[in-house]
């Protein structure tokens, strides 16, 4: 093969590089994630950056965030149910001492894509262009190239907001446990499951931190029915605004929530409905320029990742040439496109689950939730579906 990959641009969405802070996230990645990274070559270099020395367990326990916060589920992990928590910043740096500088271009924003015969023509919105024979769109959800591959001029209009909001904080476990939190959050994530709404907490810098991510969903509002300029999808908040959002909520809940200082609102989006395909021609999207999904299963940079890694082996492989490369996409998105809308879809569901419970008697919601929940996140220990 030719060095293809000379002749390949990648639209990717805005890099900032920064330290650490309460207002990015945190990156989970599962099995089948950090196999990815492991085939191409990145785990040495993420593991460099990550606060964990090795990946772990990441069972989930599942407890209720109404008053007495009664225990739901105990999701019990495979040995192989490992993964690796990483803050975005440190994400970043990790990928930034591979790349070429010779061949990278920053600042660069992508604005529409035609075709000058054979070659796509890409153009930025500083005026230039540039041609290639394969373009790879994983510029995010609010993806230009998406445009090109849906041939739909209102692809925007598959990004919706799905209702629900997130509250993001970084938390310092000595100051959890000097408000009277009784949880034990420093072992393992946890659910904190509500009505409406949910917790997610994840102990990261070996336990002496704990990420906690708030979601609320406005069920009153029709699905699809408001639009958010996408200047106002990340709002600061205000810190009562939480707490009146869990006026319900058990004392352990509350205790938590009151330690989240200058909170910035996340207004959560997806692409939906799902896309038919992630290919035309010699365009394919990744990431979350062709999937982005809730993140309730933790998912969405893993299945980025599987997307990288089909793509990787596909375009390096002897048979791929100039000739065929329609073709190789193709099998890029036969391989790809059911299985990231699935946990696209999947991940959804996740979320209904997290918010079912109801004010009162809940025994048979707990119940049902314990056969839903284990079939919903046991999804992930099957050898061949772990993400």
């Amino acid at each position: 093969m030719t060095d293809i990959w000379n002749r390949i641009y990648f639209p990717l969405a805005k890099v900032r590089r920064s330290r650490p802070s309460t207002r990015e996230s945190v990156y989970h990645t599962g099995p089948n994630a950090l196999r990815a990274l492991d085939e191409m070559g990145l785990t040495e270099a993420m593991m460099e950056h990550a606060d964990q020395k090795v990946p772990d367990q990441r069972a989930f326990r599942f407890v209720s965030g109404l008053p007495g916060h009664g225990h739901i589920l105990d999701y019990k992990a495979l040995p192989e149910d490992v993964g690796l928590g990483i803050h975005r910043a440190a994400f970043l740096d990790s990928l930034v001492g591979l790349t070429d500088p010779a061949i990278i271009h920053f600042n660069k924003r992508c604005t529409s894509i035609s075709r000058n015969y054979s070659r796509q023509v890409i153009h930025f919105k500083d005026g230039t262009i540039f041609e290639t024979d394969v373009v790879l769109g994983a510029d995010g959800i609010r993806s230009t190239v998406r445009q090109a591959v849906s041939d739909d001029p209102e692809s925007e209009q598959r990004v919706v907001f799905t209702r629900t909001v997130a509250y993001r904080a970084l938390l310092l476990w000595e100051g959890v446990k000097r408000a009277g939190v009784t949880l034990e959050l420093t072992e393992r994530p946890h659910c904190i499951v509500g009505v409406d709404k949910h917790i997610i907490t994840f102990p990261i810098k070996d336990g002496k931190v704990i990420n906690v991510v708030v979601f609320c969903t406005d069920r009153s509002i029709p699905a699809g029915s408001v639009e958010i300029p996408a200047h106002k999808w990340v709002t600061p908040a205000a810190e009562q605004e939480i707490l009146d959002a869990h006026e319900d909520s058990g004392a352990e809940v509350r205790k938590l929530l009151n330690l989240i200082t200058n909170p910035s609102k996340w207004s959560i989006h997806t692409v939906d409905p799902p896309l038919d395909s992630f290919v035309k021609g010699h365009i394919a999207l990744v990431g979350d320029a062709a999937h982005a999904m809730c993140p309730h299963l933790g998912a969405g940079v893993g299945q980025g990742l599987e997307d990288a890694l089909v793509l990787c082996k596909l375009l390096t492989h002897p048979g791929t040439a100039s000739t065929n490369l329609q073709d190789v996409l193709r099998v890029y998105d036969r391989v790809r496109q059911p299985r990231a809308n699935m946990v696209l879809e999947r991940s959804a569901m996740a979320g209904e689950l997290y918010e079912s419970l109801r004010n009162g008697d809940n025994s048979a919601i707990i119940q049902s939730l314990r056969i839903n929940l284990a079939g919903t996140v046991g999804f992930y220990s099957s050898p061949r579906s772990r993400s």
